[in-house]
């Protein structure tokens, strides 16, 4: 009889053998079997480990083979086993899913972070992704970094002095969060981030085993004196901000903290993440320079996206940085994908080169400003009991205080058939009031009026 014969036919006998034992009771041990069955013990392993594969005998080193639990037919997997494996590394997704939920069909949406369709350059974008995918090199491996072409567009968008080789191209902001998160601090280390703020930033900072710590803001942006004294406090080396139309508020960081901030971060000998998502979501006033424009000494780690000015699955976005800490993630991009992909990449800058990305730049400042005033006019005549913290000069949103009693009341409006952002999960420990954020860019402005007095 062949060795494998010989190893089914035990399998077989022992399975008839469990048929008549109880969940948890042992197995004869292998010297045992060997000795019944008159069979070697390499025979007798094979054939418990392809049992142990069929889930009817469970191993114990030390303690021998037991009868696995049956599980009756029909009845639902339990995985509670997993709550064990998982243990020491806990994992928060609900504030990245809140961001991507879609409500229900029907609801007027003001919550979210992306551009009512009508506002997207669909033309533009479906004309570049043609020619892309009809290039010669189209379906070629692309360059980790990116393609050059594409990291010379973002080098330039982030400043004098910059080049192609200080990009890295990724699969959008989010992605660049986390990759940025990941690779320049350890798990269990402080990361400093204005208060309020994205919650996505959040999300993707407690995903790497980080800790947020608030720095507050006022009208002109984080205030440089909480930030040394937040360094000082907590040894942090990585402070997340947003300067130019900051999310959820909309503040401006004012020029004279620009070189504070600049200043503090170098002292404390520590990276500032700016998250410059909306440098194109302006409404025609003149922006600030990056961050990263005034700094010369690799500070300030650089993130954009072209997500957010047009449209969703357009997952492209840089890291722009100088030194180590782009060495290290160009090695977490080959770990962690390759590649972003090649037909995506050459889409980009096709659309980026044309004159139809100027011309829709200049329709979308427009098209937020005019939706900006509606919602504000809105709110204000029929909910005046929200008060709009400031009247933003770019990006996406509204951030209001609101009655207090508002907080928990999210999902009554939504019954109602409107779509908020709550406030309480844009700060990283417990919010001083009540706030909401509003998205006036994600539904039709013709319902700006209708979802006011559903509020109302």
């Amino acid at each position: 009889m062949s060795e494998s014969s010989s190893i089914e036919a035990l399998a077989a006998r022992l399975r008839t053998e469990i048929g008549g034992l109880a969940p948890g009771e042992r197995l004869p041990t292998s010297r045992d079997l060997v000795t019944r069955y008159a069979v070697g013990p390499v025979t007798v392993s094979r054939a418990i480990a392809r049992l142990a594969a069929e889930g009817r005998v469970v191993t114990r080193p030390g303690s021998g083979t037991f009868v696995a639990a049956r599980r009756p037919a029909g009845t639902e997997a339990d995985t509670s086993w997993q709550t064990v494996a998982l243990a020491g590394r806990a994992f928060d997704a609900r504030a990245a899913h809140d961001l991507l939920s879609s409500p229900p069909a029907g609801a007027i949406t003001l919550s979210g972070g992306y551009l009512h369709a009508s506002l997207r350059p669909i033309r533009a974008l479906e004309a570049a992704l043609a020619r892309a995918a009809r290039r010669p090199d189209a379906w070629d491996r692309a360059p980790a970094a990116g393609i050059t072409p594409l990291r010379t567009v973002f080098a330039r968008w982030a400043g004098p002095g910059f080049g192609p080789d200080d990009v890295l191209v990724t699969a959008g902001g989010q992605n660049a969060l986390s990759m940025v998160f990941r690779s320049t601090i350890a798990p269990g280390s402080p990361v400093l981030v204005e208060t309020p703020t994205y919650r996505g930033a959040l999300a993707a900072a407690r995903a790497a085993g980080l800790r947020p710590v608030a720095v507050p803001m006022d009208a002109d942006g984080v205030r440089p004196d909480l930030l040394a004294e937040a360094f000082a406090m907590t040894g942090a080396r990585l402070f997340y901000c947003q300067p130019t139309f900051h999310n959820p508020t909309g503040t401006v960081l004012s020029a004279e903290r620009r070189h504070q901030i600049l200043a503090v971060a170098r002292a404390a000998g520590a990276f500032i993440v700016e998250d410059d998502y909306a440098r194109h979501l302006g409404h025609g006033a003149a922006l600030p320079r990056p961050l990263a424009a005034d700094d010369a000494d690799g500070t300030v780690v650089h993130l954009t996206s072209l997500t957010k000015p047009a449209a969703p699955s357009l997952r492209v976005g840089a890291v722009v940085a100088r030194g180590p800490v782009l060495d290290r993630l160009r090695a977490l991009r080959l770990v962690d994908d390759f590649f972003l992909a090649r037909p995506l990449q050459e889409a980009a800058v096709d659309l980026l080169c044309s004159p139809a990305w100027e011309r829709h730049l200049r329709t979308l400042a427009v098209a937020l400003r005019e939706r900006c005033a509606a919602l504000a006019a809105a709110m204000h005549e029929h909910c005046p009991q929200w008060t709009l913290t400031r009247f933003p000069s770019g990006g996406l949103h509204l951030w209001f205080t609101t009655p207090a009693e508002y907080a928990e009341s999210t999902h009554a409006a939504l019954s109602r058939g409107v779509a908020v952002s709550p406030g309480r999960g844009y700060f990283p420990d417990e919010p001083p009031g009540a706030y909401a954020r509003l998205n006036f860019a994600a539904a039709d402005v013709a319902e700006f009026g209708t979802a006011a007095r559903r509020l109302a």
